[in-house]
């Protein structure tokens, strides 16, 4: 008869943002645009990870980056929030919690 090869392991090539994912950071920065915070974006989706990056300025290095690195989901989780000069500021394994230092920025004191 025949002879029956097995299906090979693939890997994905390309680490993306699911679209809940992304609606949720692109939400956030919309806000942050509208507040006066930040003024760009950039998205580098390459074979490790997905990095979402905010700028206050184009021409600086970006203030927060928003990673994604699946490889890191059942240790430290795939999550991290990094700031300007690369210290990891959260990480976790969903979304929300890690971007709640940037959404408490948003957060204004109402006076009486």
């Amino acid at each position: 008869m025949g002879i029956v090869t097995p299906f090979p392991n693939v890997r994905p090539t390309q680490v993306g943002f699911e679209r809940l994912e992304l609606m949720r950071i692109l939400d956030l920065y919309g806000r942050m645009v509208a507040a006066g915070h930040w003024r760009d974006y950039a998205m580098d989706l390459g074979r490790d990870a997905a990095v979402f990056a905010a700028f206050r300025r184009t021409a600086e290095r970006p203030e927060f980056r928003i990673e994604k690195r699946p490889a890191l989901r059942a240790r430290q989780g795939q999550w991290a929030l990094i700031s300007e000069q690369g210290v990891v500021l959260k990480r976790g394994h969903e979304l929300g919690p890690v971007l709640a230092p940037i959404e408490r920025r948003l957060m204004k004191v109402v006076s009486d």
